[in-house]
């Protein structure tokens, strides 16, 4: 089937076949399982929905494994079988250029160069989802690719809500995401609303489709590292700079760190997101032996060199061994996502990746 064809189809009337879980993808870690017996039934009857009742006895058992295993339902069969990345618009089926534009802005969102949890359709930030689910994704994508300039199309947290009337001048489409009462925000209530299936925290630029990678917030990194050398009245060159975090949004520090002229220490617990930044080229050189950071660091402080290191493993560590081997950090930082602890966010020290996600 044409790529055309697969995104005008929707949901299709015969379902995929079940695809396998890629280890080999950075995927996101399991969610808390916060949902009562009685929210687990609510939650898979919501999952269910987007499906012809012919195929519930199929999905229920399957979708039912997703949300014990993962802590929600991405439902995994539904992704799609193509390429994931922002084709030229022309490719697109569609009755409208800016409705075109859209679909190719949802692909950019999960293209596994830009995404940080691509099966999971989280773009960045542990939890920034582009919508909550494949089903989500393919009903969107076929709304999208009928749609006239005429019309706008409502979304609410990766739910497409329908087609509408509207005109030229309106916005195609209208989208928000985890709307939720002040009362019944905290962080356990973003859980469980994300697990049910009914909102969805779709950070600033993921869940409007709008996020094009760590170059969104390279200049702005760059010209926080050079002012905090300013304030501190320090060069860059030869000085150094410690921080953490590599993953979508925080893997903009590194190349920061580069055009501003210092020493880039970039800690990240995550194995597969060093490898992927390292291979961008955001960051020059990856080490996990505190021993020969140590020895490498010094080695850049003689000669005055600008470069980028990412130490996997936590950065307390980091900032702990330096002390001890006295080697003077300039300027120090963070960009973990700390809104998003233990899940693909912030790792407390004596905690390794692995443990945390088992």
């Amino acid at each position: 089937m044409t790529f055309k064809k697969q995104i005008t189809e929707g949901i299709p009337n015969q379902l995929p076949q079940p695809k396998p879980y890629d280890p080999s993808i950075n995927h996101v870690p399991k969610r808390k399982d916060i949902l009562t017996a009685v929210e687990k039934k609510l939650a898979l009857k919501n999952a269910l929905r987007y499906f012809d009742k012919k195929h519930h006895a199929t999905l229920l058992p399957e979708f039912k494994e997703e949300l014990e295993t993962y802590g929600r339902i991405y439902m995994y069969r539904l992704r799609p079988d193509y390429k994931m990345y922002a084709r030229p618009i022309e490719e697109y089926p569609s009755k409208s250029k800016q409705a075109a534009a859209i679909m190719l802005m949802i692909q950019n969102n999960l293209d596994y160069a830009v995404a940080q949890h691509p099966h999971e359709l989280i773009t960045y930030g542990g939890n920034g989802a582009v919508f909550q689910n494949w089903a989500q994704y393919r009903l969107t994508m076929k709304y999208l690719s009928e749609m006239s300039n005429e019309q706008t199309l409502v979304m609410y947290s990766g739910h497409p809500l329908g087609l509408f009337p509207s005109h030229r001048d309106a916005p195609r489409v209208v989208v928000t995401n985890g709307m939720m009462i002040p009362n019944y925000s905290k962080q356990d209530d973003w859980e469980k609303f994300n697990a049910l299936g009914v909102t969805q925290y779709g950070q600033m630029t993921a869940g409007s489709f709008m996020y094009i990678g760590p170059q969104g917030i390279v200049h702005g990194t760059t010209i926080t590292v050079l002012n905090g050398f300013r304030k501190i009245k320090k060069s860059p060159k030869g000085n150094l700079f410690v921080t953490s975090g590599l993953g979508g949004m925080s893997g903009a520090q590194p190349k920061a760190g580069n055009i501003a002229g210092c020493i880039t220490v970039c800690a990240e617990i995550n194995p597969k997101a060093v490898k992927t930044r390292h291979s961008q080229g955001w960051v020059d050189e990856v080490i996990t032996c505190l021993d020969t950071l140590v020895s490498r660091i010094k080695i850049a402080q003689n000669k005055k060199e600008t470069v980028s290191i990412a130490y996997q493993g936590n950065v307390v560590e980091v900032w702990e061994k330096f002390d001890e081997a006295n080697i003077y950090i300039a300027l120090g930082s963070d960009q973990t996502s700390l809104h998003n602890p233990w899940a693909g966010g912030y790792y407390p020290v004596g905690l390794s990746f692995e443990e945390a996600n088992n």
